[in-house]
């Protein structure tokens, strides 16, 4: 008699289902290799917000980013994001849900958003460039996260 499966102790979606779920689910995220992908291409229309505090704004952020912490998006959006943007939000990483409010408040202000995933912390992992109070920085892409020298290709 063979090992019950983990995997498959709960049967997959159906595929119509999947489909459903992981479509969706790409409208609400975008991972950092897209983010940067977007805005070293110039992308109209896109805006990243950082959620984070002034001191970890200055600590660094992703090039090009507005600063507009959570408790101040439904009251100063309007002054620092286009109207008709497509708003991504980030905060610290993957263990941090600020993102998850910050696009919480973007949504409830009728804007179209998402969230970027990983965060902060896997734009440096992934080592993309962050601008700091000393400038642009470039740290060494985590093999864990980025293969050495290209992209995950994925």
């Amino acid at each position: 008699m063979g090992a019950m499966s983990n995997v498959l102790r709960i049967s997959a979606a159906r595929p119509a289902d999947a489909l459903a779920h992981f479509a969706a689910r790409l409208s609400f995220e975008a991972d950092v290799s897209d983010v940067h992908a977007d805005l070293e291409a110039g992308v109209p229309g896109l805006v990243v917000v950082d959620s984070r505090s002034g001191a970890a704004w200055r600590q660094g952020h992703v090039p090009g980013a507005v600063h507009l912490p959570t408790e101040e998006i439904a009251v100063r959006a309007g002054e620092l994001v286009p109207p008709d943007a497509t708003v991504v939000t980030y905060c610290w990483g993957p263990g941090c849900n600020g993102a998850t409010r910050a696009a919480l408040e973007f949504a409830r202000l009728g804007r179209p958003v998402k969230e970027m995933i990983g965060g902060y912390e896997y734009w440096v992992r992934e080592g993309f460039p962050v601008r700091t109070e000393a400038g642009l920085i470039r740290r060494p892409a985590d093999d864990l996260t980025a293969p050495a020298g290209a992209s995950c290709g994925c």
